[in-house]
């Protein structure tokens, strides 16, 4: 996607690592949002931290920060502060008041962004390329503690100039040491925490590090007062002689280095200098709720990057020598993505939320199990604990790292499940600690199941399974347990009646097509788990739970146009049996929070998760259509001007949007509806968009996609942050789940079976399965699946053509046609070939 003036606005392009933290890129090009001490940090800077040019030439010198224009907040930020904030203008350490570029251009699509910076006289074109490695399968260098750069300049000037690239780093201590190194392959400067030991967890280092032969290092800048230390650093860098060195022989307080590369160029001539920014922040502890030992100490852990690598000089020392490597296999990821067949605002929306599970959102534990909130705020992350109903919705993980995925199934079931079967839906740090939530949550117990049964088929580890079987029936079988307070099934007919807490942070009461067709996905699910481990007897009682119910959800819950909840909201009753008192409006004589008879975008998410995981259906197809009539009728709407929403406003004025619970005329509004229902959050949106393409309802699908990255155009919003409850949350990865089912990709890993039904005749897609990835190519001849990672084992393949010849790495592979399916001795390979007949 390409962004300029004004449509850079509201950027921050995440770089780091999947759970080791990032640093934000500003859409000017500015170093911001320094999130790598494990906590959320918007807004935020790390003092005067920027890379500079200068152009030699003459005998003159030209020198400007590598930033284009401060285009937003001239008044100041909004912080309290003594002589500085709103009402003092932006901060001096923006770098907006020193020279810089007019003519700025970004080019990103996640996880690659570039920068080209040109200024009418300055006798270059500079360009920056900034990436995190990003290679499905490949988590641990995916999660490297770093940002990389790759800066081109080129001489545009009809005589030879001499450029200097400099990059000035702040050492965030308060007790502050630099010592500048040089090793074979790596110039830097080692930026270390000069107080505190690197066994707590104030301790940091960070290491600025180059490839460059002409490195040079300036380990402090001047030290004085006021403007002393970026007076002398501007002149020193403005100066014809090179930068000088500098050292101190005590600490200090927040110094900065400057590390730079000098080098000549002719006339056209262009030179590419990498540099690198690595941290180690190696213990975090639980920011949000501290949970103390018996000292009164917080209790912390080790990130998952500090096992593997013992400070921030060997990472940046890993990183550059893999520089190209590294780049490489992440770049082919990013045309892959950016090649699929999608539409723009589809494909858009696929890449830009992967920077989720680069952002302070995700945490890798020691073990190297990854662990998330829903979100962050400004400074403390938002909802802790791998919320089982929000990560529900997010699909990239288990596509594209599918052994985090299960790291987080695994996580669950040995630390938030309990004998009875109750898991509670959040897990907290340190690992070990009580898990205590007030209810168990159908959406995410039974999601739980549902991606148990999807890690299983996406891997074809049964062994897996095997070992976790008791955990995954136990949690399904506490819907229907005498153990379950909440009642959610008690009288194990298949139908919801008790207290239902849900991903909308209240309890439903009574049955709803949402969360009734959640359960029955999941007994689906169970019975064909316990049908591989041969308990024919479990199978049996599940299918019969959800024959019953099933019925029961497409006659009963469907109201003519869509699918609802059954509740009498007078009962006043049902809700005392619970103890819910708080659910009861006295004054309207109703219970408070129920979806009722409204259009509730989630009404058949089920059979969103049962279009990507490979089950049947849950919802009757012809009212399933009716249904998806109305969401587009009632719940999608065109402009926000017409909506009264008293809740978050993620969506304003002649912006499009797609409402959580729409009351059409003729319907009883309860006086106090469910909450949120005039929201529009994108993960929501996601699901259902990715619902009506699973009905092959592309244009409906497109256009509820494109109401949601045109709020998040990079003016009004950043591209690479939809928010719901914080920054940069999990949910919006529902995203993802719009590739495979535009491929229409079906798999099942346990018997070595891959199919895919795309869209269009022609057409190529980026898969990820099992432990591989590449892409899948159709054309008028068949298809071909090129794999980039390792190699899979397949046994059967399906596609909506008949088949007349095919090939497994260039050799012809005899098959037999089983009705949707040909079938094969079970290969290993690269490459496959199939001709259409």
């Amino acid at each position: 996607m390409h962004y300029e003036k004004q449509r850079t606005r509201g950027i921050s392009f995440p770089l780091g690592g999947i759970g080791s933290g990032c640093i934000g890129l500003r859409g000017n090009g500015e170093l911001a949002d320094f999130e790598i001490f494990n906590r959320p940090a918007k807004n935020t800077r790390n003092g005067m931290t920027h890379f500079a040019v200068k152009a030699s030439v003459d005998g003159r010198q030209e020198v400007r920060v590598l930033q284009g224009d401060t285009a937003d907040r001239l008044t100041g930020e909004h912080h309290e502060g003594l002589y500085s904030g709103f009402g003092f203008g932006p901060g001096n350490d923006t770098m907006a008041g020193f020279p810089h570029f007019r003519d700025l251009h970004l080019d990103a699509t996640f996880p690659i962004a570039e920068l080209t910076f040109r200024e009418e006289g300055f006798p270059a074109t500079v360009r920056l390329l900034a990436f995190n490695p990003f290679i499905p399968h490949r988590e641990d260098d995916s999660s490297l503690p770093a940002a990389f750069f790759e800066w081109e300049v080129e001489n545009i000037a009809a005589k030879t100039v001499e450029y200097t690239l400099a990059f000035t780093v702040q050492n965030p201590a308060a007790v502050s040491r630099n010592t500048a190194f040089s090793e074979e392959g790596m110039h830097g400067i080692l930026l270390e925490n000069a107080q505190d030991t690197p066994d707590t967890v104030a301790y940091s280092e960070l290491c600025l590090a180059t490839d460059a032969k002409e490195a040079r290092m300036q380990e402090y800048w001047y030290r004085g007062g006021w403007m002393d230390g970026v007076t002398t650093y501007w002149k020193n860098l403005s100066a014809a002689a090179p930068m000088p060195g500098r050292t101190y022989d005590t600490p200090g307080k927040q110094d900065h280095a400057t590390l730079t590369v000098t080098f000549s160029l002719a006339a056209r001539e262009r030179r590419r200098v990498r540099f690198l920014l690595s941290w180690y922040v190696p213990n975090a502890y639980n920011h949000w709720s501290p949970k103390k030992d018996a000292e009164g100490r917080d209790l912390s852990w080790r990130n998952y990057y500090a096992t593997l690598f013992s400070g921030a000089r060997e990472v940046a020392g890993f990183g550059l020598s893999r520089f190209t490597s590294l780049l490489d296999a992440t770049r082919a990821f990013r045309d892959a993505l950016a090649g699929s067949s999608l539409s723009p605002a589809m494909r858009d929306a696929v890449s830009a939320n992967l920077a989720v599970l680069k952002s302070p959102t995700v945490l890798r534990l020691e073990g190297g199990e990854l662990w998330g909130f829903e979100g962050v705020g400004e400074r403390v992350s938002s909802c802790y604990g791998s919320c089982q109903h929000v990560w529900n919705y997010a699909y990239a993980l288990p596509y594209l790292f599918p052994r985090l995925e299960r790291s987080l199934r695994e996580v669950t079931m040995r630390y938030a499940l309990e004998e009875s079967g109750r898991s509670h839906f959040r897990v907290d740090l340190p690992l070990g600690v009580a898990c205590i939530t007030p209810h168990a949550c159908l959406d995410g117990q039974m999601g739980e199941v549902i991606k148990c049964y999807r890690e299983w088929k996406l891997s074809g580890d049964t062994a897996w399974l095997r070992a976790h079987a008791d955990s995954i029936f136990s949690m399904l079988e506490f819907a229907f347990s005498e153990e379950n307070p909440d009642g959610w099934d008690r009288d194990g007919d298949g139908i919801l009646e008790g207290r239902q807490h849900h991903t909308l942070d209240m309890e439903l009461f009574g049955p709803s097509s949402w969360l009734e067709g959640l359960y029955l996905l999941a007994l689906d699910a169970g019975a064909w788990m316990a049908d591989a481990l041969g308990d024919g007897a479990r199978a049996a009682r599940y299918r019969a739970l959800y024959r019953n119910g099933r019925a029961f959800l497409n006659t009963t819950l469907f109201n003519g146009e869509y699918f609802c909840q059954q509740i009498d909201l007078a009962d006043r009753a049902l809700v005392l049996r619970y103890g819910a008192e708080n659910y009861w409006n006295a004054e309207a004589g109703e219970i408070k929070y129920q979806v009722a008879g409204g259009s509730v975008i989630d009404q058949m998410l089920a059979d969103w998760h049962a279009a990507l995981v490979g089950l049947p259906p849950v919802f009757d197809p012809d009212k399933k259509a009716k249904a998806l009539d109305a969401l587009y009728r009632y719940n999608f709407k065109p402009t926000m001007r017409t909506v009264t929403n008293m809740w978050r406003l993620f969506s304003l004025n002649d912006e499009a949007g797609t409402v959580i619970c729409a009351y059409p005329e003729g319907c009883k509004t309860p006086a106090i509806p469910i909450p949120y229902c005039e929201e529009t959050m994108t993960g929501f949106e996601y699901a259902l968009a990715g619902l009506f393409l699973a009905e092959g309802r592309t244009a409906e699908c497109e256009r509820l996609v494109s109401a949601v990255r045109d709020r998040h155009d990079g003016e009004k919003r950043n591209p690479w942050n939809e928010f719901e409850c914080g920054s940069n949350y999990a949910r919006s990865m529902a995203s993802f789940a719009l590739l495979p089912l535009s491929a229409g990709m079906r798999f099942d890993m346990t018997r070595g079976y891959l199919g895919f039904a795309p869209k269009g005749e022609e057409g190529r897609y980026l898969v990820s399965v099992s432990d591989t990835w590449g892409e899948v190519f159709f054309t008028k001849e068949g298809c071909r699946l090129s794999l980039y990672g390792e190699p899979l084992t397949l046994a059967s393949f399906s596609l909506p053509f008949s088949v007349r010849a095919a090939k497994a790495d260039g050799r012809p592979l005899a098959f037999c046609t089983e009705g949707e399916e040909i079938t094969f001795t079970a290969t290993a390979a690269r490459e496959w070939i199939f001709l259409r007949a």
